[in-house]
């Protein structure tokens, strides 16, 4: 019974978060966190001996059971429709970004193929940030089997660099059966496709956490405590996602 006042304050912080996406409109996030706040209550509803209490917990879990399915015939008709667009808006300096936070509703069970078309994966840290991107990728509940990436080739003394850490990438991903496909091109677009129909545009790309103030500074470590640039998210879905 010591567990449950803890379990209790995890659901209702997940649900209260499932509120606030459904009320601005970011319903595929939404869905996720109704879905973790249910499990969470069903979980308290286990521990609980009351049976008031039981009763209460049974009604709140058909309440947002019923929401998160409202949402999710309201996401699949867009989706069918090819209406379904979201706009993330990341301000100046916010935190609680990182690549786990900010693709997580879309990275599913039956995703095997990525697209990554971005012009600015050169320089170290943006180099980087594609590492992390693809460790996202491998830690998630999918089986991606390929991840192509588009991007523009470094041009003097860093070209090397850029060679180089891309060749390492690759042998990597493939010791995970993970295949890398690289290719080069002179463009500007920033687009990210999965083959479950998900597009995400970042106006930055990748690259847009800011630097940190330090090496031992808050942020350095971990990307959901790191401050990110002012950028847009636009999410839209498509059931054919074109090949590159």
């Amino acid at each position: 019974m010591t567990q449950v006042p803890g379990m209790e304050t995890s659901a209702i912080s997940v649900l209260k978060r499932a509120v606030e996406l459904d009320q601005s409109s970011r319903f595929q996030e939404s869905l996720v966190c109704y879905q973790e706040g249910i499990q969470l209550l069903m979980d308290v509803l286990k521990a609980v001996k009351d049976d008031s209490k039981k009763v209460h917990y049974r009604q709140k879990i058909k309440s947002y059971m019923d929401r998160a399915e409202q949402i999710k015939v309201h996401v699949n008709q867009l989706k069918e429709e090819g209406k379904y667009h979201e706009q993330i808006r990341i301000a100046d300096d916010a935190t609680g970004y990182s690549y786990e936070v900010l693709f997580r509703p879309y990275v599913t069970e039956g995703l095997t193929e990525v697209w990554v078309e971005d012009p600015y994966i050169r320089h170290i840290h943006q180099l980087y940030n594609f590492l992390r991107f693809c460790e996202m990728l491998l830690k998630a509940s999918c089986k991606v089997k390929r991840i192509h990436l588009l991007t523009s080739q470094e041009e003097g003394d860093n070209s090397s660099q850029q060679a180089s850490a891309l060749s390492e990438l690759k042998q990597s991903l493939q010791s995970q059966d993970v295949c890398l496909d690289l290719q080069y091109s002179t463009f500007h677009d920033r687009e990210i496709r999965f083959d479950n129909g998900w597009i995400i545009k970042i106006g930055r790309g990748l690259d847009y956490f800011k630097k940190p103030k330090g090496r031992f500074s808050i942020g350095y470590c971990d990307y959901d405590l790191r401050q990110c640039q002012e950028t847009t998210v636009d999410i839209f879905h498509s059931k054919h996602t074109k090949t590159l």
